[in-house]
């Protein structure tokens, strides 16, 4: 079983200090909601974040939002072999069930996130697809009870994908920490909660593709192509 955790990401509404910001207020009427109601967009919110702190590694909903797709549409996932969890940069969990169909469009699934960070849940009725919790990081990994956690990040021993997945895949339950933020790195929590750090590539590379690297290796490593291409044949 491959767990993947998004750490510290980049998706949280937007905080009470810029509510009263001449870009939110514009952005929030636009979307007809409150502006404790939105969710912080760099793109809409960016002259109002220059004082925000850790603000490089804020206001990127975009990238959970491919990085959910490229996990929830794998094959790993399809054979019940995979969970994912993301964790936000202001302490919010959020539990995803794999049946979730999220949508492609990003307007879509922004209001989804703002729908999900007011109510707690998605659907509003009945079980929820989508779930949402104050928590930490070290309260996540402690709930998820990994045999093996892993992190990937520039400043970890350099190996390569490959390797990794072939040494670390027969652990059970393996986490992989990816960071869902644009730039900087891990907190000291985040790096204290792993038994190793890997770099795989010199460059920074976005969170999406690390997880759809990630997942193919470890699909490769457990022979699952081969196993599903039999179910077929």
């Amino acid at each position: 079983m491959l767990i993947l955790v998004f750490a510290e990401s980049a998706l949280e509404t937007v905080p009470r200090d810029l509510w009263s910001h001449p870009a939110v207020g514009k952005h929030s009427r636009r979307r007809k909601k409150q502006p404790g109601l939105t969710i912080l967009d760099r793109s809409y919110h960016h002259g109002a974040m220059k004082g925000l702190s850790e603000n490089e590694k804020r206001g990127r909903p975009d990238i959970i939002h491919f990085s959910l797709l490229e996990a929830l549409g794998s094959p790993l996932n399809r054979a019940g072999l995979l969970e994912v969890h993301v964790h936000t940069i202001d302490d919010h969990v959020i539990y995803v069930d794999p049946q979730i169909r999220l949508p492609r469009n990003y307007e879509r699934f922004i209001g989804l996130m703002e729908q999900l960070f007011q109510l707690g849940k998605v659907p509003k009725t009945g079980p929820a697809l989508l779930s949402l919790e104050p928590k930490t990081i070290s309260d996540l990994i402690m709930d998820i009870g990994p045999d093996y956690v892993v992190a990937f990040s520039r400043l970890g021993s350099s190996m390569t994908l490959r390797d990794v997945m072939t040494s670390l895949s027969s652990k059970g339950r393996l986490a992989a920490i990816i960071g869902g933020f644009p730039k900087g790195h891990f907190s000291e929590e985040t790096v204290s909660l792993t038994n190793e750090m890997i770099s795989i590539d010199f460059d920074a590379l976005e969170a999406w593709t690390v997880a759809s690297r990630v997942i193919y290796e470890y699909e490769k490593s457990i022979f699952l192509d081969k196993k599903r291409l039999r179910r077929h044949s």
